[in-house]
């Protein structure tokens, strides 16, 4: 099993793309062993084992073998990059925990999900 933690994100969504972009120059700048995978790279979505609508609709991160989708998948990404610790840290709370679940579950994923069905439906 690798010590590295992956990301599965939507590249084709601009505002998805920005914040994992984010991600990915700490990583790289703090040398650490996170790699970013794109959902339209149809061998790494098979290597995930989730489809490309699962991936579409909520960022997914693995780590030691487990996939954790939403906000579990934003605390294990934050919880690697030292930046954002505090964040995984406040996030993680119980009763905060519960909100940004329900937040990004049920308003943000579903919203940016659509965003995404009219960019394929537009053709780009």
């Amino acid at each position: 099993m690798s010590d590295e933690t992956e990301v599965l994100y939507n590249a084709s969504c601009p505002i998805c793309s920005r914040e994992v972009d984010h991600y990915a120059k700490l990583s790289a700048r703090d040398a650490l062993p996170i790699r970013y995978d794109d959902l339209g790279n149809r061998q790494m979505l098979d290597a995930w084992g989730v489809t490309a609508e699962a991936a579409a609709k909520r960022l997914h991160v693995r780590k030691n073998g487990q996939i954790y989708g939403g906000v579990p998948a934003f605390v294990v990404l934050w919880q690697e990059i030292p930046r954002y610790r505090w964040l995984a840290r406040v996030v993680n709370t119980p009763g905060i925990h519960w909100i940004a679940c329900r937040v990004y579950d049920h308003i943000l994923a579903p919203i940016l999900y659509r965003m995404h069905l009219r960019r394929e439906a537009a053709g780009g």
